[in-house]
């Protein structure tokens, strides 16, 4: 783990409540968060949120793993546009066919170009891994290209985002089967 906080350095913002029942904040990924070349299934986690500005429309959610070996990190998931009706999400929200997100929800591809949660899977030699699980709260539906990329997402989410959540799950590599 390099250390490195993602959100260091962007505009600082009122924080609210995630959680999941598939890790605790600081723990381990579920086996099924591990992407299926690691011996997982590619499920994006179950999430939960609360305590959120009174004025918020919309949601943002982002995966991204700031070790990852590439210089940029490597974004997993990315989905704005949720409303804010929606206050949680269920484990496999993030499939191919987003058949768990709400309706107006919005999903860009991902690293590898895929529009869907993309699972853990640290190259050996890495170490453990990190993955910044955010919902961030806005007051406007954003008007983003679906082709885009999350960076871009990110960009403006730190202009809009009125509040943001953070909890951090881990990975080792090995993939799913060094979580038994």
């Amino acid at each position: 783990m390099t250390g490195h906080n993602p959100y260091e350095g962007l505009m600082p913002l009122p924080s609210f409540t995630l959680t999941s029942s598939d890790f605790t904040d600081g723990g381990e990924l579920a086996p099924a968060q591990y992407g299926a070349d690691a011996g997982g299934q590619d499920v994006s986690p179950q999430l939960s949120w609360s305590g959120f500005p009174e004025e918020t429309t919309h949601f943002a959610v982002t995966v991204y793993d700031p070790d990852a070996p590439t210089g940029a990190g490597f974004w997993h998931w990315a989905v704005f546009n949720i409303p804010a009706s929606t206050t949680d999400l269920p484990s496999g929200a993030g499939s191919p066919d987003g058949a768990g997100l709400p309706d107006g929800a919005v999903t860009l591809p991902n690293e590898v170009r895929l529009k869907q949660f993309v699972g853990a899977t640290p190259p050996e030699g890495t170490g453990t891994h990190r993955y910044f699980v955010a919902v961030h709260a806005l007051t406007q539906a954003l008007e983003i290209d679906p082709e885009s990329t999350p960076s871009f997402l990110g960009f403006n989410l730190n202009f809009n985002a009125i509040a943001r959540a953070v909890i951090v799950a881990t990975a080792e590599p090995g993939g799913a089967e060094s979580t038994d």
